[in-house]
């Protein structure tokens, strides 16, 4: 069951997104792609000044946080729906990778409040993962505006976009399915003390690769820019999520020996981390 946050993030989700489809289904109906790029720029007022202050008046506190950015979500996910539906080839694309980026942003809080209720905050969605994501997820939507106008028949070839989304499907259902197996024992932070009811977990999506979260994620956001069909930003996704990842599991791998020591060890030797070319961190013995 999901806990109160978790609710009233599904309710302004889906509520979110319905309101703006109500808005923009006459563009639906006799195909008026013009007025989609009006929405883009009232869309946003729309949401700061009606919907942002109604749920200030009515929600306080943290709970507004989590509802004020599930609306949002919601909100750019219907917006992914209308430009993919609506627009030509190329710039629809686009649209599809709004849908993605949303999805993926909302399902990380929701799985946080079906798993573990008690770590959730709003950092839960991972919208402000850093500085370094957000530069990232910038610079893709740079390149792939400069190359639709310059090099419009690059966005052409939609067929590899969907390839790009099958990718980013697989590594959502297989980061979810990890998170969902690890149940209380998943966190968005790296733990540095172990708590009392933190066990190794070794069982479904852990019994073929140590770090299933992490091979979804990093497969994800590769498969983001195959769908933006942006030749610079896969290269720069791949070598940036490769570093990070590698980084990041030598760190958790050194905390988890500690937790468990010959355990975790015992499970190294059996158990690949399923990113590539990454081994782990290696207790000499």
């Amino acid at each position: 069951m999901l806990c109160y946050n978790g609710k009233l993030a599904l309710w302004c989700f889906i509520g979110s997104s319905c309101l703006v489809s109500l808005l923009y289904l006459p563009n639906v109906i006799y195909d008026y792609v013009p007025e989609v790029w009006g929405a883009m720029f009232w869309g946003p007022l729309l949401y700061y000044i009606v919907i942002n202050l109604t749920l200030r008046l009515i929600i306080k506190n943290e709970p507004y946080q989590i509802a004020v950015r599930a609306t949002f979500l919601g909100y750019v996910f219907a917006m992914g729906v209308f430009v993919w539906v609506l627009c030509g080839p190329g710039i629809r694309t686009f649209g599809i990778y709004i849908c993605v980026m949303s999805l993926f942003h909302f399902s990380e809080f929701i799985a946080i409040a079906l798993i573990n209720p008690k770590s959730l905050t709003v950092d839960s969605f991972v919208i402000n993962h850093s500085l370094e994501y957000a530069v990232a997820a910038i610079s893709s939507w740079i390149e792939f505006f400069i190359e639709y106008h310059f090099f419009p028949e690059l966005k052409q070839f939609e067929w590899i976009s969907l390839i790009g989304l099958c990718i980013c499907i697989g590594g959502e259902i297989l980061r979810k399915l990890a998170m969902i197996t690890a149940e209380s024992n998943f966190h968005h932070v790296v733990q540095s003390t172990k708590s009392e009811n933190h066990v190794l977990v070794k069982h479904g999506v852990y019994k073929f690769c140590r770090h299933p979260s992490y091979v979804g994620w990093f497969y994800w956001s590769i498969g983001t820019q195959i769908i933006l069909l942006n030749p610079i930003c896969i290269v720069a996704y791949a070598i940036a999520s490769w570093k990070f990842f590698s980084e990041r599991v030598l760190y958790e791998e050194i905390m988890l020996l500690n937790f468990f020591g010959e355990q975790y060890y015992e499970y190294q030797q059996k158990v690949p981390t399923g990113l590539p070319f990454i081994k782990g961190y290696r207790l000499q013995l």
